[in-house]
């Protein structure tokens, strides 16, 4: 197996970037356009658990935006043979400063690149 393909590392990278952009603009429908839509889905967060593309669309519509933008701090992605990706995350919220964690894995589906599981997590606040 090829690890790092240029190009797909490239293709990856660019889906990576576009999902970024999408949640810092709350594009919610580039956000779901980048998942997975099937009930193998799976998104943990901070707070949630969801399972299957209906949950995660439905969370995104209803979620809490006002404490969303962030800089990314590391983001390190790997791509497996022509179809298979990880990319992993951490980030910094830029009001509070306060530090979390992204992973992803995507997989190249007919429709494109997108995310099949991801989990989004929070570090404690420092002492």
């Amino acid at each position: 197996m090829e690890i790092d393909i240029p190009e797909v590392l490239a293709e990856v990278t660019a889906a990576f970037h576009r999902y970024e952009a999408a949640l810092m603009a709350n594009d919610i429908a580039v956000l779901n356009e980048l998942f997975w839509e099937a009930e193998k889905t799976v998104r943990y967060g901070p707070q949630e658990a969801l399972y299957g593309y209906g949950e995660i669309a439905g969370y995104r519509s209803a979620r809490d935006v006002s404490d969303i933008a962030r800089e990314l701090t590391r983001t390190v992605i790997t791509t497996f043979g022509r179809d298979h990706a990880t990319a992993f995350t951490e980030y910094r919220r830029l009001s509070n400063g306060r530090m979390g964690r992204q992973s992803q894995t995507w997989v190249r589906m007919p429709e494109g690149w997108r995310v099949v599981a991801a989990h989004v997590s929070l570090l404690p606040p420092p002492a």
